[in-house]
């Protein structure tokens, strides 16, 4: 549970390093590749191994890295704007509210059973994200805060479902370092290939507030996969109840770092949003 403890808090911290971003007037894209590569340097760090970089190609999930990597720029990129936009809690809750397709390819694809009570539990974790997203101030309504959030919660689904395919089809535990930093690798690649585009028209400044914002963001998002990998491997739960209780708990912890740090208020909705979910943990990790 450890693990499970450690991958809510590292996610948790994206967000509200998200939403910092666009405080200190921080270039999201060019923060986001310097965090890939931070992220991929402390994968390797952690790598136990011997590395040998000609082998890593002829893995059998490192053609799945590429598509991965790829999409997670993508989302990331998509995520801050919305956090930025529509605002942190909101933000997460479509991230977390995702939680639904790795919990229906866990059901369908690995027959995981799901008792009663798990299934209620699970229920009640898409109500309380929901009750949780509720702003008690009205946010004008356009196509780009009903649009970004949907993206997000269709590419975060995406990303938990294949990351929990890999682990399940392709990866020994010795190999979530080596894994998890080939896809940040891929994903600052894609920046990289962004970045040059954008540079056709538009000359590169290197801004030192860029590099750091990267860094900050690096290190939790290396490790919000990492303890994500291995808390998976954990046999008192299956994969539905290890993502339930994940997501609904950062859904949670980021909606209160919200209130403490920018003074996010929470309606009557919202603590509803926030006792549900605390049923959901519950019934989905002890029944």
């Amino acid at each position: 549970m450890l693990d499970l403890l450690l991958s809510i808090l590292c996610s948790s911290l994206i967000f509200v390093i998200f939403k910092l971003f666009d405080t200190y007037k921080i270039q999201t894209l060019f923060a986001i590749i310097t965090n890939y590569i931070v992220a991929c340097i402390t994968g390797l760090l952690f790598y136990q191994e011997p590395i040998s970089f000609s082998e890593i190609p002829t893995k059998s999930w490192f053609w799945g890295t590429i598509l991965l990597g790829v999409l997670f720029i993508l989302i990331f990129n998509i995520m801050a704007k919305t956090a930025q936009a529509v605002g942190v809690a909101v933000a997460s809750v479509a991230t977390k509210m995702s939680l639904v397709i790795p919990v229906l390819v866990g059901v369908v694809a690995y027959h995981e059973q799901l008792s009663i009570l798990k299934t209620i539990g699970i229920l009640l974790a898409l109500a309380a994200v929901y009750f949780a997203s509720l702003k008690t101030k009205s946010i004008k309504f356009s196509k780009e805060v009903f649009i970004l959030p949907i993206l997000v919660f269709l590419g975060s689904g995406i990303i938990d479902a294949s990351i929990n395919y890999f682990r399940e089809t392709k990866l020994n535990s010795v190999e979530f370092p080596i894994f998890s930093a080939t896809v940040f690798a891929a994903a600052a690649c894609t920046g990289f290939v962004f970045i040059f585009l954008k540079s056709i028209k538009t000359p590169l400044k290197i801004n030192f507030n860029n590099i750091i914002g990267g860094i900050t963001l690096g290190v939790p998002n290396y490790f919000s996969i990492f303890f994500l990998l291995r808390a998976l491997q954990n046999e008192s739960l299956n994969s539905a109840s290890i993502f339930t209780i994940n997501n609904v708990a950062i859904v949670m912890f980021s909606t209160l770092l919200g209130i403490l740090l920018f003074k996010e208020q929470l309606s009557f909705k919202n603590w509803i949003g926030i006792l549900l979910a605390v049923v959901s943990i519950v019934l989905v990790a002890f029944f």
